[in-house]
């Protein structure tokens, strides 16, 4: 299923594609979707109980452009950063149910940040991509200890996840120090998105679309090019399966350091959902690059 297969899809057969809850593998439906609001809101309030937080903390003057961080109870003077860019379609979830990898990584000395954004409809596409580029300059401004930014997105958080990886830095005044990023279960080209039911928040143009689809816009790798992991579900649908294969294959074409990774038994929703369990293979992954840079 090569680049605009989708095309040729019927448009009930598309809107199934792009719905992830008809493929998990627990519950279906919007029974799927709340038992995953709730179990990663659930993580993140037993993040909060048990970690050192800075909650709220502002990385821009709107009301959206807020972050949380958790922390290390004895950090070092230097400390790497787990970002962490939430999904839900670019139009629900928040950070304050993005907390709940701290569970697994903060006893390993990671500071974990939950980055909050403006979703839709609030939000449109071209700001929620500023935003989240914003937030990673403000870290590297505002945070000089931080040893190494490790990205990470779910669904239409790897998304923005990587539209940060094609950032153009020098209108922000910072490069930030990104040394890795896990991309989970994402949309890296949004034009099919634009005949879903997702598009009706969103009110994409083919334009916006086109410059915010990571597919279209992958730098060359720099010598300093982070490490890039894109993991996908068993049971997530062809296209997020497609759509994973697809972009990693362009960003090794273009000379990154890129590994595609196919986790069995997991759905959409789980395969993020254990990273607040530190023997989940994707947590030891991503503790593992942060040891090896």
């Amino acid at each position: 299923m090569g680049r605009g297969r989708w095309q040729h899809m019927a448009a009930e057969e598309l809107q199934q594609q792009y719905s992830p809850s008809r493929w998990a593998r627990r519950l279906r439906g919007d029974a799927a979707v709340q038992a995953h609001i709730e179990a990663v809101t659930a993580g993140t309030q037993r993040a909060r109980a048990s970690t050192r937080t800075a909650l709220h903390v502002p990385y821009g003057e709107g009301d959206g452009e807020r972050l949380d961080l958790y922390l290390p109870e004895e950090p070092s003077e230097t400390f790497p950063a787990f970002v962490y860019i939430h999904g839900g379609y670019w139009q629900s979830l928040s950070k304050d149910a993005s907390g709940f990898a701290a569970l697994a990584l903060v006893a390993r000395g990671v500071a974990v940040v939950a980055v909050g954004y403006d979703t839709a409809p609030k939000g449109h596409m071209d700001a929620m991509v500023l935003q989240v580029r914003r937030s990673l300059a403000f870290l590297a401004k505002q945070y000089p200890g931080i040893r190494g930014i490790y990205l990470c997105g779910h669904s239409a958080g790897a998304h923005l996840a990587a539209m940060v990886l094609c950032t153009d830095w020098t209108e922000f005044g910072v490069v930030p120090d990104i040394r890795g990023a896990v991309l989970v279960s994402g949309v890296y080209d949004l034009e099919p998105i634009l005949h879903t039911y997702v598009n009706d928040a969103l009110n994409m143009s083919r334009e916006v679309a086109q410059r915010n689809s990571p597919m279209l816009c992958v730098t060359q790798a720099v010598p300093a090019a982070c490490e890039v992991l894109v993991a996908v579900a068993q049971h997530d649908s062809p296209e997020f399966r497609r759509q994973s294969q697809e972009y990693s294959q362009a960003l090794r074409s273009a000379g990154w350091a890129v590994s595609l990774l196919d986790l069995a038994s997991v759905d959409h929703f789980d395969i993020i959902e254990k990273l607040s369990e530190d023997t989940y293979i994707l947590t030891q992954i991503i503790l593992n690059m942060i040891a090896r840079a």
